[in-house]
């Protein structure tokens, strides 16, 4: 088999099975492991899969620029941010996120409510100005354009500082081996930072986030009270219900 047919076997039992585990397809294939570790590495180097310990992973559609993850599952994204603004009680103290799912939890928030928002990230901020009910606090920092949100050592020590009733987390995969991943690993530890001053974490899981993964754990999923999701059913979400994770359907 020439190395271009076996890495496009490879591409497709990741799409059927989710998941290549590189001792099982070396044996099937009569080659090394080192022969199918190293397709994996031009694979994960074309950005066509996430590379983890004995494989490989689904990559996140999530970790392209922010301007063009906008266009990216739009509806489901509004459906995950009308379930998420549903657990935003009247003068609770709520952290947001930063991306294009958490734009649509501030969209779906009812312009009467009052309560307070804590966010990291300047487009949520600005699109809560019209939501003369809710108080506004930023976070300030680096500015990580990816996700257009503030992180870095000054964005964590503001909030380490925090007390939320409520963070709505958003991150790049979920995945019930790999938990929630994103793609930078500053932004990981602004992400945790927010969790730890938190009564309760929701996962904003848009479908094309489930059964994916990216480089850098955010949080196991037993850390998080819920993930809040589009997706249809599938073995992926099956495996998240199996290990437990509360799934709240949008």
């Amino acid at each position: 088999m020439l190395t271009a047919q076996r890495r496009d076997l490879l591409l497709d039992r990741l799409h059927r099975d989710g998941r290549i585990v590189a001792r099982e397809i070396a044996a099937e294939l009569g080659v090394t492991e080192d022969m199918i570790r190293r397709d994996l590495r031009e694979l994960a180097a074309a950005g066509l899969v996430q590379r983890v310990y004995g494989g490989a992973l689904p990559v996140s559609p999530a970790v392209a620029d922010y301007t063009t993850r906008a266009d990216v599952s739009p509806a489901g994204k509004r459906r995950v941010g009308a379930a998420a603004a549903a657990l935003v009680a009247p003068g609770a103290v709520v952290a947001i996120d930063g991306g294009t799912t958490a734009l649509a939890v501030v969209q779906a928030l009812p312009r009467d409510l009052r309560a307070t928002v804590v966010t990291h990230s300047p487009t949520v901020a600005v699109a809560l100005a019209e939501h003369e009910g809710i108080d506004v606090e930023i976070i300030g920092g680096r500015l990580f354009r990816h996700s257009m949100v503030a992180y870095g050592a000054t964005a964590v020590e503001t909030a380490s500082h925090l007390r939320a009733d409520l963070f709505l987390l958003g991150v790049t995969g979920v995945h019930a081996e790999a938990g929630l991943t994103t793609g930078d690993r500053e932004d990981a530890a602004m992400k945790r930072a927010l969790a730890a001053r938190a009564g309760d974490t929701y996962v904003l899981a848009s479908a094309e986030k489930i059964g994916a993964a990216s480089a850098f754990e955010v949080l196991p999923l037993g850390a998080v009270s819920g993930v809040i999701t589009d997706a249809a059913d599938s073995p992926a979400l099956d495996a998240l219900d199996a290990a437990g994770v509360p799934l709240i359907r949008a």
